[in-house]
């Protein structure tokens, strides 16, 4: 199959439902937000943020098929004391608007404009699963404008995707009935369970065609091109990572780096324990603060 160079939803009316169920969880969001569209080379890109402080800030990217609007369970402990940036991935369901082709080569570059775009020097960069590859393919490019990396449970980059897995997914996208759907969801995030306002949004985004490309598994020397501060989280029990192996990789090709692995979960460690994962990454980011991050706030 040949993948669309510019993603966009399927028809008028898979907009238009997508937009009705981005309503309905934005009703749910828990503090006080706002919503910038920056302009960069590859598209108009939707940036929600929240919180304030004088704390170097952190940027978030969500996981295959969210959007801002994922981090609703975790942003008031990641927003607490800094200003908070989740922007919509170019290519991918949401508010965002794609104009020109993307793929991960050019991941760095489209975050570096949304960073210019928002007057911000330097961040702290959270990727959570697909967003972990996005995360670890900006970070071999723009070192300078990150202050520390952390990626969390990021597919396909580290170890090699296993053909179950892979079954799984072709067979819940050939037939993606809200019983599959929801199978799905009890496999990957076993004792995680969508509200119906998320799960109709899971199903909203199957409306739009992505054109961001999937991940491809980094090699040692790309690997060893990540020279900023990395904190790496991987459930135990996840179906997706191989975690003996990614940590390995990791330790052996990155010069500063922590892997936090958590017994008893899977591949859905913020939905599983929110509140102990987040606070493993607000201390990570703590001990790697710097003053000079922002400029023009």
């Amino acid at each position: 199959m040949v993948m669309a160079k510019i993603g966009k939803f399927k028809n008028d009316k898979a907009r238009e439902e997508y937009v009705r169920t981005y309503r309905e969880l934005e009703k749910q969001w828990p503090m006080t937000s706002t919503t910038v569209d920056i302009a960069t080379s590859f598209g108009s890109t939707r940036v929600r943020k929240a919180g304030r402080g004088e704390g170097v800030p952190i940027v978030l990217m969500h996981s295959l098929g969210g959007n801002s609007l994922s981090w609703s369970h975790v942003i008031e402990d990641f927003a607490r004391d800094r200003v908070v940036y989740m922007p919509e991935m170019i290519g991918a369901p949401g508010f965002s608007e794609q104009t020109a082709p993307i793929d991960e080569t050019r991941f760095g570059a489209w975050l570096g404009e949304v960073l210019d775009g928002l007057g911000v020097d330097r961040v702290h960069l959270v990727g959570y699963s697909q967003g972990g590859w996005q995360a670890m393919a900006i970070a071999t490019t723009q070192q300078r404008r990150l202050a520390s990396l952390t990626i969390i449970e990021p597919g396909g980059t580290l170890t090699k995707i296993t053909w179950k897995v892979l079954w799984t997914m072709i067979r819940i996208g050939a037939r993606p009935t809200d019983k599959n759907l929801r199978k799905m969801n009890d496999w990957l995030n076993p004792g995680v369970t969508l509200t119906d306002a998320e799960f109709a949004g899971v199903r909203a985004a199957l409306g739009y065609a992505p054109a961001i490309g999937y991940p491809r598994m980094f090699t040692d020397e790309r690997l060893a091109t990540i020279t900023i501060p990395t904190l790496a989280i991987f459930g135990a029990d996840s179906q997706v990572v191989d975690t003996a192996l990614a940590e390995k990789r990791l330790r052996d090709n990155l010069p500063i780096c922590e892997v936090e692995i958590f017994s008893g979960v899977g591949h859905g460690v913020l939905d599983q324990i929110p509140a102990a994962a987040t606070a493993r990454i607000l201390d990570f980011a703590r001990r790697f603060e710097r003053t000079d991050a922002r400029r023009g706030e």
